[in-house]
Formats: C-alpha cells, structure tokens, sequence
C-alpha cells in the first residue's frame, strides 16, 4: 500500500473514532474529577513540597491497588524511580545493567547516572519488551557466577548486578520468564513499569513481579501528577530505603538535621500528590476507555501490511500507546502526512545502540530492535470525553 494511502487510512480512523476534524494530540491528560478541589486544598494548607496527607494519600491508594501486599514511595518522577531502584537493590558503580535496546531513554540514563554500564539486548516481537530467550541465551554462553555468588560477564570481567526489563506501551514482557532466568543466575530485576499502569497478567498487576518496580506519572501517562511516579514493591524493606534516600536520608529528629548517607531529593511534592490522587479517583473509567478504543482500532487495522499490535493472550493491556506495525512502506514519510493533517503520530524510539551517548556500551544480537524501529508508529491514544460519551 502507498504512503499516502496509509497515512490517509490511519487519519480516517481516529477522525472516526474521536469524532473530530480538529487536532488530535497523541495522549493528552483528562482532568474530570477532583484535580482542582485537591489542590486547592493543598494551597490553603501551604503544605506544597514534599510533605504533607495527599503524599501519604498516593502511597496508600497506590498500594492496595497492586495488592500482593505491595508497598509504594511516591518519587518526583519516573527516572529518578529507576535510580532509586537501582540504589535500594546495591547496584555498585562500575557494575552491567541489562536492559532492552528499544527502550525509552530514560531507562539507560537511570542506570548510567549511577555510573553504571547499560548491556543491551533484543527485544522480541509479540510484546516488543526483552526477549528471554535471548537473556537466557546470554546468561548460560558469556557469563559465569564465581565464588563470590555474583554473576560476570566473561568478555568484560564486570559484575551484571541487576536486569531492567521494560514493559513497552503498556504491553506486558515476559516479566514471569524474565524473573526465572534472573533468579537462577542471582541476577535482580527492576521493572520498568513506567507506562504500564493498571496492565496485569492474570490477576496480577505489573510492578509486582521483580524485586522492585518504577512507575511514570508523567503528562503523558494512563493518569498524571504533572511530574512524579511511583517506586513498587512487595519487599518493605526495600521501601523504607526508597523512602530514606529520597528524602535526603535524613535521620529522623524533632528539630536536627542529620543525615546518615548521601541522600537524594526525590520525594514528590504534596501539589503533584494532589493532581495523582484526583487522577486515581478515574483510573478504572481509563483504563475500560482505552480498552475500547484500542479494540475500536481494531476494526480498522487488520491486514498484513498494518498490523495493529496487541496485547499476548494471559495478559490485559492498559493500551497506553496504540501502536501500529507497518511493513512494506516509509514510516517518516507516513508520519509527517498524518502530522501535518492534525494527527499526532510518533515513531518508536531510537534503539539505544544508535545512539551517539551510549554507541560504546555493550551489546548482543539485537536485529529485531533495529527491524522494528523501522517499522512501529504510536497513534493517538488519549482518553476524551467524546470517548467517555461513546462508552456511556
């Protein structure tokens, strides 16, 4: 099929889905509830900074909302969630991260900032996150564990601490076989749960696989606190020490300051604590919305040259992204037609071994990353009360 014609076949689509001839944005945040109340009520309190009930409010909601007997930190944002997650787990400077070649930045930059060395691997194509057969694969043919109980990679003698597998677009990885393969081999793993909010397998929500989970609630997410997100998991210990060094690792006294560590300045603000409370009050009216638009995309994409990509049976998806797979055709062509029609569409990121910062970095087999970076474009995917109305 032509450029053109696809571009002009994928505008149709969301025109006819959200019922507009205006500019359709990619994901926009839905403010519909209590976003104005809350933090109106925040500014009278004048507790706005990192202190104060809507911050303990999040942590509260946010934890029985993965169950498992989970327990959350509210952090400023999601990157500084995946370094936290990194520190409370021990990764040392000078140790490999495993993560995933296509990846959002900010998962490579979290491990770098530690002064650690990003190893990137494959992804695989159903869900687009780390392929665990290529991490097995990996694990058993170039690495060894030695007497100490960790684990080495033989080429460059470092210690591969931790693995960071990132569930893409809201699509769930393989996170159950990852978590298996890491174990054997005494490897941690820190979910990137950034834009998988409310995805489960089964029953059970992502974040709660690992040892420990980042979440993102940025502009752009399933639900917003302007910046901010949540660090995830079911060992409390871990928490508590989330919770310390985010907050300058201050050692608790009536009126001393007193710190036990080199701390970090991570907690979230109480006014963002605010806007996530409100935003949580609708996350299950979300999450059925972008079930049905991604199922209404469905209707439209169904041949073989674009492929709508969607959730692996066991799984259900939050949809964060719609993405599509188009074969045969030029993509950047495609996406400056339907951009310049006033139908935001983003490619996939650029796979981290592109990359000037971090061409150095270790790698492996990573052809399915530079294939399907030359083939996936997200569509708009945000939730709009044309889109409510239509559920109702």
């Amino acid at each position: 099929m032509e450029n053109s014609k696809i571009a002009n076949h994928i505008a149709l689509a969301a025109r006819n889905i959200y019922e507009t001839e205006d500019f359709i944005p990619l994901h926009a945040p839905l403010f519909l509830g209590n976003e104005k109340k809350y933090i109106n009520e925040c500014i009278d309190s004048t507790f706005v900074s990192s202190v104060g009930p809507f911050v303990d409010k999040i942590e509260s909601i946010s934890s029985k909302f993965f169950k498992e007997n989970t327990k959350t930190a509210a952090v400023s944002n999601g990157t500084c969630a995946l370094s936290l997650c990194l520190l409370a787990l021990g990764v040392e400077r000078g140790d490999e991260v495993i993560t995933q070649n296509l990846t959002f930045v900010a998962t490579a930059n979290a491990i770098t900032h530690l002064g650690c060395i990003p190893h990137f691997l494959d992804v695989e194509n159903n869900s687009l996150a780390l392929c665990p057969i290529k991490l097995a694969s990996f694990f058993k043919e170039k690495c060894e564990i030695r007497n100490d109980g960790k684990l080495y990679n033989k080429e460059s003698n470092r210690i591969i601490s931790a693995c960071v597998p990132m569930h893409t677009f809201g699509l769930a990885s393989q996170i159950e076989e990852i978590v298996k393969i890491c174990r054997q081999f005494n490897v941690r793993v820190i979910e990137d749960a950034a834009e998988s909010l409310g995805t489960e397998i089964g029953n059970r929500q992502l974040g709660t696989f690992g040892d420990i989970a980042a979440l993102s609630f940025n502009g752009n997410k399933i639900i917003t606190s302007g910046g901010g997100g949540l660090v995830i998991s079911k060992n409390h210990e871990l928490i508590k020490k989330v919770k310390h060094l985010s907050t300058t690792a201050k050692v608790p006294h009536p009126y001393k300051y007193e710190h036990d560590q080199i701390g970090y300045n991570y907690r979230m603000p109480n006014i963002n604590a605010a806007l996530a409370v409100a935003q949580f009050e609708n996350l299950e009216l979300f999450l059925k919305i972008k079930r049905n638009l991604h199922f209404e995309y469905a209707n439209y994409f169904n041949d073989d040259d674009v492929k709508l990509v969607t959730e692996r049976d066991g799984t259900t998806s939050n949809f964060w992204l719609n993405t599509l797979k188009i074969e045969n055709a030029d993509i950047d062509d495609i996406l400056i037609k339907l951009n310049n029609d006033g139908v935001m569409a983003r490619p996939v990121w650029t796979p981290m071994s592109e990359l000037s910062i971090f061409k150095n970095c270790p790698t492996q087999d990573i052809s399915n990353s530079i294939e399907l970076s030359k083939k996936l474009i997200n569509i708009p995917s945000g939730v709009t009360e044309i889109l409510i109305k239509k559920l109702n």
